[in-house]
């Protein structure tokens, strides 16, 4: 591999480190019921292979840590050669998902395994020699990613935040049971009643007014983190997000439809919404930012509201098989809190504006 020296920004570190987190809670989830078992922690080490263990548990186990990989060998120290990075992001990752599978120990709903472990640094080998090869494009000071970025998004940690904030919106919309753009719902995280009885009328109003304003805060929102405003980067993200909900659609619903997700109320947040984000990308940034604000309020209270679709079945004994329960776990935590993250990050960038304007 080249010792040519890499120019990276911060950017590939900081996607390692909340993808790291995300694989420790998806691997820890539920975090309950700690318990001693009396056995040797590391075990699982010179265990048989599993009896149980089917083909989609390997993929799964090598997906999981693949993305890792890609973005930790950009995000080593540049005065290292890639060769040396590979080899350090293959250690490091090997020695979290040791770390990981000693501690399901302590939970009664995971097993540890050897098989996991060995999946992971495979994952993250090839995960690895790919970001050794592309990842010089996509992160480099020269590459075109950092162009576009410096040519679009705010400058330093402020517009990494901002990025890394729209991913994990993107992230949300994997999550079947969730609306279209839904996110927000404490009710699974706080063991909150629904106070509202489902009636359809009632529930296609909800629906696309979740719809309608999540599309509306996420366009603004996206606005926001922009040095020059791009309509048709926000067009792309806006597709991205149904391209995630239709994946999802495919994947966990019963029978996999991949535009069950197309309902009424759907169809009428998005004829509500586009036009309404249209008008607010042309108002002045200030405006903006604070009409973003107000939809997410909007979008989640009516979440909140929304009882569940008796109509929209999920493969649940799917999600709850080991692998998909991980996943699962990860997207419903992270649906859950990110409109609060985005509050935050808007109420950082009108702070920091209002400052810099004294």
């Amino acid at each position: 591999m080249s010792t040519q020296p890499r120019y990276t920004t911060a950017l590939p570190r900081h996607l390692s480190i909340a993808y790291a987190l995300l694989v420790v809670y998806a691997c820890l989830n539920p975090f309950s019921g700690w318990r001693e078992t009396g056995l040797p922690l590391l075990d699982f080490l010179s265990a048989p292979w599993p009896r149980y263990y089917r083909g989609v548990d390997l993929v799964l186990n090598v997906l999981g840590f693949l993305p890792l990989g890609f973005v930790m060998v950009p995000a080593m120290p540049s005065r290292l050669a890639r060769g040396t990075c590979v080899l350090l992001t293959v250690l490091l990752c090997s020695l979290l998902s040791l770390g990981l599978e000693t501690l399901q120990n302590f939970l009664p709903t995971r097993v540890p395994s050897n098989v996991d472990l060995g999946c992971n640094a495979l994952g993250a080998l090839l995960g690895a020699l790919a970001g050794a090869h592309v990842g010089h494009d996509l992160f480099d000071r020269r590459g075109w990613l950092h162009r576009w970025r410096m040519r679009r998004i705010l400058r330093g940690h402020l517009g990494d935040t901002g990025l890394m904030l729209l991913a994990l919106w993107l992230f949300t919309q994997l999550a079947p049971e969730s609306l279209l753009f839904g996110s927000g719902d404490l009710r699974n995280l706080l063991a909150l009643p629904t106070p509202l009885p489902f009636s359809a009328p009632q529930f296609l109003r909800l629906e696309a007014g979740i719809t309608a304003s999540h599309l509306l805060a996420v366009g603004l929102l996206a606005r926001a983190m922009m040095r020059e405003p791009s309509p048709w980067s926000i067009g792309m993200l806006v597709l991205l997000g149904l391209a995630a909900k239709t994946l999802a659609a495919s994947s966990f619903f019963v029978p996999g439809q991949p535009f069950n997700w197309f309902t009424p109320g759907a169809a009428l947040g998005l004829a509500i919404g586009i036009p309404l984000l249209g008008v607010g990308l042309l108002l002045p940034r200030l405006l903006a930012q604070i009409l973003a604000g107000i939809a997410l309020l909007v979008a989640t209270a009516l979440v909140n509201l929304a009882p569940d679709n008796p109509y929209v079945l999920v493969n649940a004994p799917l999600l709850n098989q080991g692998h998909f329960l991980n996943f699962h776990g990860a997207t419903l935590l992270v649906a859950s809190l990110w409109p609060f993250l985005a509050l935050a990050y808007l109420g950082l960038l009108g702070t920091l504006r209002s400052d810099g304007a004294r």
